[in-house]
């Protein structure tokens, strides 16, 4: 059964109004949000990955949901699988320190378990944050006419990843973009009031804008060209079609898509240029459904893999 199988069975069971139908970020209780990710050796993080960077990880994938929902972080609850290796719990416990410092996030709680030996590194983490008072944006909120919008650059952590199973040749921004990812929290909330719509992205731009035109009914159509690309990653990638789908469709990028009225953007330029965040237009959303991608004015069929699906 795929991930998405599995989700459409709990539909029927997740009802409450909260859970907002299993298709956002997060659940939104009052004013609370709730997330919870679960992050696993072997696919999410390789077996000698440092463990500060693991929990550097578990805690950024977590809070990057808050993000998406213009949410405040409140604290965590982290589950955490025993390893039977002291020093590698104890630099994990130092490096989820560390993150929760940069953030100022604190820990509330959670639960730890031992694991069989060999068995893969499992860990969990539910954080909790407080909703902007405008409320938080849902995935389903886009309207035709929307412009289209993406933070940061795209790439960068799917190509750290092939950096990393030594497929191409090192950097440190893509290696750090892999590695520690960056959730653009204070550009969340401060953007939640103009949007529509957001999410993060972390299985890829593109299956992430086809789950965000599923649950709008609309269609997103994104101009390839327009995505953002990082001088590391094109120092070692020619900027041409296939670079761009690879880009689109490698995940674990951790930025967030979002789309508003038009005329907001002025605003959105504004609110980027204040924190120092990149903030790029990539398309417009229209009537329809799914995704419609184009490059360089001619139309070109989705990839058939749009991204990462367990």
């Amino acid at each position: 059964m795929s991930e998405a199988d599995f989700i459409a069975r709990l539909r029927s069971i997740a009802t409450d109004p909260a859970a907002r139908g299993l298709a956002d970020d997060a659940a939104v209780l009052g004013d609370l949000v709730l997330t919870h990710d679960m992050i696993v050796e072997g696919v999410h993080f390789l077996p000698d990955e440092r463990p500060q960077d693991v929990a550097w990880k578990l805690v950024a994938v977590n809070l990057s949901d808050l993000a998406a929902k213009g949410a405040a972080p409140l604290g965590v609850l982290v589950g955490y699988s025993l390893t039977g290796d002291e020093h590698w719990d104890a630099a994990f416990v130092r490096g989820l320190g560390e993150v929760l410092r940069r953030y100022e996030v604190p820990l509330l709680g959670g639960d730890t378990v031992g694991i069989p030996a060999g068995a893969p590194r499992t860990f969990g983490l539910t954080a909790i944050g407080k909703a902007p008072a405008t409320g938080a944006p849902a995935r389903s909120g886009v309207r035709p006419g929307d412009q289209i919008w993406v933070t940061g650059t795209i790439g960068d952590a799917g190509l750290g990843l092939a950096m990393r199973l030594g497929q191409v040749d090192p950097n440190e921004t893509c290696l750090d973009a892999y590695r520690r990812p960056q959730p653009q929290l204070a550009f969340g909330q401060a953007i939640a009031n103009p949007v529509h719509a957001m999410m993060d992205v972390s299985d890829g731009l593109l299956i992430d804008a086809q789950r965000m035109a599923e649950a709008s009914g609309c269609e997103l159509g994104i101009m390839l060209e327009t995505i953002p690309l990082s001088a590391a990653l094109l120092a070692v990638r020619p900027d041409v079609l296939d670079t761009r789908l690879a880009a689109a469709t490698a995940g674990d990028d951790y930025q967030l898509l979002f789309t508003a009225d038009s005329g907001a953007a002025s605003d959105i330029r504004a609110i980027a240029a204040a924190l120092n965040v990149a903030a790029t237009p990539i398309g417009h959303a229209g009537v329809g459904d799914g995704i419609m991608l184009t490059h360089r004015a001619q139309r070109i069929a989705p990839p058939e893999r749009l991204g990462f699906m367990h």
